[in-house]
């Protein structure tokens, strides 16, 4: 009889013998929760990078970007109509070959794009299907070789664009109502909200003619 002594070894061999529980030690436990903490640090960190990403392009769309559509084929083949252009806000004169957006007011009640051939001071003339600016020819190698210059209005040139002016066209002369235009005019600086930077669709093409030299 064991008379119910558990600390008999002889007597009760199976006390001794019996498994150890089947649980996870100390060190174990530690171990899971480091790696369910890796996890929740890295899950915690991606979510911080895709907000503040979010967040930042948001910011920039809202305060240095806006997006414009074009309308219409008077700056082919530079721009095409349902081209999505990224613009930036205006600030400062516009320079030479910037491809600006104007909102004053004009026949069309809606804002045009076109391209600034001359500024404050500069005499603009054209004659025999060219742009001549303070008596030199333009050399424009973002307009097709089979677009016409000219337009209504001929006997008005050679003009000088006043200050806070400046004379815009389309890339598409033979089909742009700009500068050369009564309904158009020229375009004074205070209209001019934004230079056209890039391209964002369609998707590829983020290059635009925005500036020339001559």
């Amino acid at each position: 009889m064991c008379d119910n002594e558990f600390n008999d070894e002889q007597c009760c061999p199976q006390i001794k013998d019996a498994p150890a529980p089947d649980c996870l030690g100390e060190t174990d436990v530690k171990a899971a929760l480091t790696v369910k903490e890796k996890i929740a640090s890295t899950v915690y960190d991606a979510i911080s990078i895709f907000t503040s990403a979010i967040i930042t392009i948001m910011v920039i769309f809202t305060f240095v970007f806006r997006f414009v559509g074009v309308v219409g084929p008077s700056m082919e083949p530079t721009l095409w109509e349902d081209d999505w252009l990224a613009v930036t806000s205006h600030t400062g004169n516009p320079k030479h070959g910037d491809i600006v957006i104007i909102t004053q007011p004009n026949a069309f009640n809606e804002p045009i794009v076109k391209r600034v051939v001359a500024t404050a001071g500069q005499t603009v003339n054209i004659k025999n299907g060219n742009v001549f600016i303070n008596g030199e020819r333009l050399t424009e190698t973002y307009i097709s070789s089979d677009i016409f210059t000219e337009r209504e209005n001929l006997d008005n040139y050679p003009v000088t664009v006043p200050d806070g002016y400046v004379f815009v066209l389309g890339d598409n002369r033979s089909h742009s109502t700009d500068s050369r235009s009564s309904l158009i005019g020229l375009i004074r600086n205070e209209y001019i909200i934004g230079k056209v930077v890039f391209r964002l669709i369609p998707f590829g093409s983020f290059s635009v003619g925005m500036e020339y030299d001559y």
